[in-house]
């Protein structure tokens, strides 16, 4: 099983050195395998694995194209060579995929509240282990920063990981068996696939609309095979920026309360928002709240928060402890005193207007392009204009010093690859951004005959 990997770490030296380029072809699997003299099931294992390190994009049909990190070899040369395809260089390699917002000022802000932690007495408590409940003082800084008009979640039912990705992959550990069927969005956070495969949880891509997701597809999926748990975004939905309307999380709650089937609420990015009431002031008793400090604050001191129905705080706690995804007991302590003390609060309104100085900068830019987002939000789905698909376009964007996230990333069910890419716009200073985008439209813009990509 270790062999195909080692074909894999051959091909990624190839790319991290520039021998092979961003955009450039990879044979079919079939005349790869035939080249390599390995069996074709071990050539889809090898591509498998260069799709999941991301360094290629592709699918059955379409082709596997290299889609080397603007921020590698391969990258920093295209921009050092001006090899831009014509639309002139960006002045460095751009990530947008990446999304981790940072406000004006935010180390300034931060520092002071982490000075007294350094305190010898202070920092010896700080280092001892944490629970997966906390303490109560959490507890207590954690539901006032959830809260929204018409939902305040009890201190009791708060419960800490080390991220949001870990308390996802917490709350499914304890509602799913291995073999376990939970629905999604069509599209979904890519790293809920990741989680429900090495749970070995199958995912059920469900229909929406405009309003949000179909309680009538959560019913029917229902029926045809029972489902432990469903999973949403329905605030800023990644990739789409979709929020659920109110009508539609009322309706849906409904269905819950029929079918009894638990729901777990992604709600990483509904600071960004208009507070709203959301899917866990309609259904308490089944839906298990996630959230988190990497987007609020930053990435590297981060907490994940947890708001679970009283009956299984237990049971998801022992999912915590089970897993290692126990929150540090440094950063928790952290966190209590930048929500104690403002810091929280501050971070977020200079997100918010920071969020929408960059969608005004997407607005101009993509101007005429059918691209879906929110005022409010930090990413953008960007439908694009044909002939382009996502893989050629990503290996196209690559090209160019620039990186995106592929549609299919997102998509649930194989067959649904939409021809669509998303654009985070947190990461990357604003001048950059503005020229990246700019960049973009202009490789969209050609026509399939005029473009250097593949």
């Amino acid at each position: 099983m270790g062999d195909y990997r080692r074909i894999a770490d051959r091909i990624a030296e190839d790319i991290a050195g520039g021998r092979l380029k961003p955009g450039q072809r990879l044979p079919p699997q079939r005349v790869f395998a035939r080249r390599r003299g390995i069996a074709p099931s071990t050539a889809g294992r090898v591509y498998g694995e260069l799709v999941r390190r991301g360094l290629v994009v592709g699918e059955v049909g379409r082709g596997t194209f290299v889609r080397a990190a603007p921020d590698g070899p391969a990258g920093r040369a295209l921009v050092e060579a001006g090899e831009t395809g014509g639309t002139g260089g960006i002045g460095g390699p751009v990530n947008l995929e990446l999304n981790y917002p940072s406000a004006p000022g935010q180390p300034e802000l931060l520092a002071p509240v982490l000075a007294p932690l350094l305190r010898p007495d202070v920092l010896a408590e700080a280092l001892l282990p944490a629970a997966a409940t906390g303490t109560a003082q959490a507890r207590e800084a954690a539901a006032g920063l959830l809260a929204t008009p018409g939902w305040r979640p009890g201190p009791e039912r708060l419960l800490f990981t080390g991220n949001a990705r870990q308390a996802i992959a917490a709350v499914l550990a304890s509602l799913v068996r291995p073999g376990g069927r939970v629905g999604v969005e069509q599209l979904t956070y890519p790293l809920v696939k990741e989680i429900a495969a090495r749970l070995g949880i199958t995912l059920v891509p469900l229909a929406g609309d405009a309003a949000g997701l179909l309680p009538e597809a959560v019913a029917a999926a229902h029926r045809t095979a029972p489902l432990s748990a469903l999973y949403v975004q329905p605030t800023l939905h990644n990739p789409t920026s979709l929020t659920t309307s109110g009508p539609r999380l009322a309706e849906l709650a409904r269905v819950l309360h029929d079918l009894d089937l638990p729901v777990v609420e992604d709600r990483i990015w509904s600071f960004l928002h208009e507070p709203g009431v959301p899917l866990a002031a309609h259904a308490p008793s089944l839906t298990h709240v996630v959230d988190g400090l990497s987007k609020r604050v930053a990435p590297g001191l981060t907490v994940g928060f947890l708001v679970v129905p009283p009956h299984r705080v237990g049971a998801v706690a022992h999912a915590v402890r089970s897993g290692g995804w126990g929150a540090g007991r440094f950063a928790l302590e952290a966190a209590v005193r930048w929500a104690a003390e403002g810091t929280v609060a501050r971070l977020v309104a200079a997100k918010r207007a920071d969020a929408g100085r960059r969608q005004r900068i997407l607005a101009e830019e993509l101007a005429g392009f059918a691209v879906r987002s929110d005022p409010h939000a930090y990413f953008a789905w960007w439908e694009l204009p044909a002939p382009w698909r996502a893989d050629t376009f990503t290996a196209a964007a690559a090209a160019h010093g620039i990186a995106v996230t592929p549609g299919p990333a997102f998509a649930v069910a194989p067959g649904h690859t939409p021809d669509a890419v998303r654009l985070g716009l947190a990461s990357a200073p604003e001048p950059d951004l503005r020229r990246a985008l700019r960049t973009l439209a202009h490789v969209a813009a050609r026509r399939a005959g005029d473009r250097s990509g593949p």
